[in-house]
């Protein structure tokens, strides 16, 4: 079985998130970028099916600039066996991405597509569906444990309600939850052995994949500064506060 994993190159979940002085975007400068944590988990669990015998190669792929080759790096690191990146300039919107991973997927026809649910610079939650949508293939979203047995996979996913298992027929895409593993560390040696492994770099034009402009973003905005809270005396201090300050009633 081949696996195709998406790794997707974010602002570290760690780094405080500046805006740009003219709100056009979020300032990048001199900001720590790791792989998208979701991401982490997806590529994790390709490759403990890879130890366990169930799949025969982890293939991790990218939509995005050139620096996203560190991240693709770090995948490999951790146990998958090459990568592919499609390289873009600037920022693609969920369904592009998805066009261009169906396209790749056309190319390599993987059993299985392992996806972080979400990146958490963008947060749409938008691509595993759409791509499984294009690729007309299956899905298992918010998963916290997967089992694959032959041509099936038991999906146990992560709903409002609690947990609920379904069975996929392979081929399919799942997309991640927190609870499906714990991401191992890259090890050095691993580190080392990783830039030796082959790294594809394709474009969109060599997919065939023709892109379209789905939104314009107008600006960004930093949240509001939260002010301090108040303590009231009374329920009725309380109501009128909400009535006429907050205006919530």
């Amino acid at each position: 079985m081949k696996i195709l994993v998406g790794v997707k190159r974010v602002i570290d979940y760690n780094v405080k998130v500046r805006v740009k002085a003219d709100q056009s975007n979020v300032d990048l400068t001199n900001v720590k970028m790791s792989m998208n944590p979701f991401c982490e988990i997806a590529v994790e669990e390709a490759v403990r099916l890879k130890e366990a015998g169930l799949a025969s190669e982890v293939i991790v792929m990218s939509v995005g600039s050139t620096q996203s080759q560190e991240q693709l790096r770090n995948a490999m690191a951790l146990g998958a066996d090459r990568g592919i990146l499609v390289e873009v300039e600037g920022e693609m919107a969920p369904l592009n991405v998805a066009k261009a991973f169906a396209a790749v997927i056309q190319k390599e026809q993987p059993e299985l597509v392992i996806l972080g649910k979400q990146s958490i610079d963008s947060d749409n939650n938008q691509m595993g569906q759409m791509l499984a949508a294009l690729t007309k293939r299956p899905q298992g979203t918010f998963a916290s444990k997967l089992v694959v047995d032959g041509d099936k996979a038991l999906v146990t996913r992560e709903i409002d309600g609690g947990l609920r298992t379904i069975a996929l027929t392979l081929p399919a895409i799942v997309t991640t939850d927190l609870r499906l593993n714990e991401p191992r560390y890259a090890k050095l040696p691993d580190i080392m052995k990783a830039k030796r492994k082959p790294l594809e770099t394709l474009s969109l034009a060599d997919l065939g994949v023709t892109l379209k402009t789905h939104y314009r973003l107008d600006k960004v905005e930093a949240p509001a500064t939260r002010t301090a809270g108040v303590k009231v005396s009374s329920v009725d201090e309380l109501i009128r506060k909400l009535k006429d300050e907050a205006k919530v009633i």
